[in-house]
């Protein structure tokens, strides 16, 4: 007893040696997203009281870097030291959306047994009549009223029990449908949700009570962001406006609610897009022996239209802003940072939450392109400059042209030159056509070599009401073997490029203007060969 005294009496004395803990609410206010990170701040505001306390921030997401926690504060206190423990035994607090989820399958559940207790009694009452079927005695006779009277009550209780039960079978398949859904939902909640947890503990000690104000900084896995853009061009006359977007993804098990975004490039079937024309080598045939394909899974898939964007045109007083008009670059030495300054929330989920960054203006010139060897089809390009400005990343682009979704492209800012060049869709009002002129081409055995003589016929016809320019382009064969070989006879005019072989024409033409070229060539080859690629 006066141990226990003395014991009481000392920690009275000396209140710096007593030490208590306090479970502690805290808030995410700013998250800074990296490319394959995000560093949280949390912001807690408490009281603590003389001595020594143990602040507990619980039900921390468990992909917390434990090495990269930082806790500043407000106060008149000292912050001793910093731990980092993972909760096994206890989860994140359930979020509103799941709660919803599970008391939604609950109600449906008891709906679901509801119905099926309204099937038991309708199939009972079935039986019961049709197990009393026999009317009166053995030696009782029953009027024909009577026989009347029972069969109509039959033929009406059984229609309406087999109606009733019809009912309930939809209602029951129905229910069960919502049910399968919302056990799939919850399931996938349950994937983001429902793991081990961590805390922090932050020691800190107090001459006195006093009010006390900290910021905790940490960094969290599963998390980060990448580049999204759009690229739209009202007319060939305008700008070509760039729309910089960010796909913010995080599955940590917290929720960013309503918080400061700061995102850095710090990293701890028929396509609107224009054919490329590629080297066209020769080179002697040689047969191989049948073996039979294996197929490999890989399937070229054609230029994929756009299933989530839907454009609407409204008619508004005043152009409706975006998170790109609050946002502020902060280039730092080693990265750009984009500030933005409207809250976000970004929940922990399997898809992305798409952000405006930024919106820029390029000058752009407008001109056609065709490759008719591979596409009659003439091609819009808007050649863009001043894209080095933006602190662009390499993205996928989605291409608007007047409104209308045309394609997708990629933007790779390491390989671009000067310009940014991109394909706008295709115009039929430009008709090209492309024909072998048949009273050239030719074939003829001299000696020990075989000749062969092409000439082809490119026409371009401008059926618009307005002056066009436009590059056609075309290629000659390259022999890379010594037995082959290849003449140019005739290039019609065009910009030939020895090394690749590419013939290019530009021309302006007016409206309903014609305009043909035509380029000639000649291969010779050892006439007991063949010639793969000609």
């Amino acid at each position: 007893m006066k141990r226990t005294i003395f014991l009481y009496l000392l920690v009275a004395m000396f209140p710096a040696f007593s030490q208590s803990e306090k479970q502690v609410d805290s808030k995410i206010s700013r998250v800074t997203v990296f490319l394959n990170r995000a560093q949280v701040t949390r912001e807690l505001k408490t009281r603590v009281e003389t001595g020594r306390t143990n602040l507990i921030l619980s039900g921390l997401t468990s992909q917390l870097n434990h090495q990269s926690v930082q806790v500043s504060g407000k106060g008149n206190i000292i912050i001793l030291g910093i731990n980092h423990n993972q909760n096994y035994l206890s989860e994140f607090n359930m979020p509103k959306k799941l709660i919803v989820l599970r008391d939604s399958l609950e109600i449906y559940k008891r709906q679901l047994a509801q119905e099926q207790h309204q099937k038991d009694i309708l199939t009972k009452e079935e039986q019961m009549i049709l197990s009393n079927q026999k009317i009166g005695g053995a030696n009782q006779n029953v009027s024909v009223n009577e026989l009347k009277a029972m069969a109509d009550f039959y033929r009406s209780r059984l229609g309406e029990i087999g109606v009733a039960k019809m009912k309930t079978d939809d209602k029951i398949k129905e229910i069960n449908e919502r049910i399968t859904k919302l056990n799939q939902q919850i399931r996938e909640q349950n994937e983001l949700y429902s793991r081990n947890t961590s805390e922090i503990v932050i020691s800190v000690s107090a001459e006195s009570a006093t009010n006390v104000e900290l910021e905790v900084n940490y960094v969290v896995g599963n998390a980060g962001w990448y580049p999204v853009y759009d690229l739209r061009a009202t007319n060939t006359k305008a700008p070509v406006q760039l729309n910089y977007k960010a796909n913010v993804f995080q599955s940590t098990g917290e929720e960013w609610n309503n918080v400061r975004l700061k995102l850095s490039t710090a990293n701890p079937s028929l396509g609107g897009v224009k054919p490329e024309l590629y080297s066209w080598y020769l080179d002697f045939y040689m047969p191989q022996a049948y073996k039979k394909a294996v197929a490999t899974g890989a399937v070229h898939r054609a230029m994929p239209v756009a299933e989530d964007r839907v454009e609407l045109s409204m008619e508004v007083a005043d152009e409706a802003r975006s998170s790109a008009d609050f946002t502020q670059t902060i280039q730092n030495s080693l990265n750009t940072e984009f500030d933005i300054s409207l809250p976000y929330t970004v929940f922990s989920a399997s898809k992305p939450t798409l952000v405006d960054i930024q919106k820029h203006d390029m000058n752009a010139v407008y001109h056609y392109a065709v490759a008719p060897k591979l596409d009659v089809d003439a091609f819009l390009m808007a050649k863009a400059v001043g894209w080095e400005d933006f602190n662009l990343l390499p993205g996928e682009a989605n291409v608007f042209f007047e409104g209308t979704f045309v394609g997708k492209t990629f933007i790779d800012p390491n390989n671009l030159k000067d310009t940014l060049a991109v394909s706008l869709g295709r115009d039929k009002r430009i008709v090209v056509k492309r024909e072998k002129i048949k009273d050239f081409t030719t074939r003829r055995t001299i000696a020990s070599s075989q000749r062969e003589a092409y000439a082809w016929e490119i026409s371009v016809r401008n059926t618009r009401n307005e002056p066009v320019k436009i590059t056609v382009e075309d290629q000659l064969p390259l022999s890379r073997n010594s037995q082959i070989e290849v003449t140019v006879l005739d290039v019609g005019g065009a910009k030939h490029n020895k090394d690749t072989g590419k013939l290019e024409w530009v021309m302006s033409l007016q409206s309903n203007e014609t305009r043909k070229v035509v380029f000639k060539y000649e291969v010779k080859y050892p006439k007991d060969r063949q010639i793969s690629g000609l």
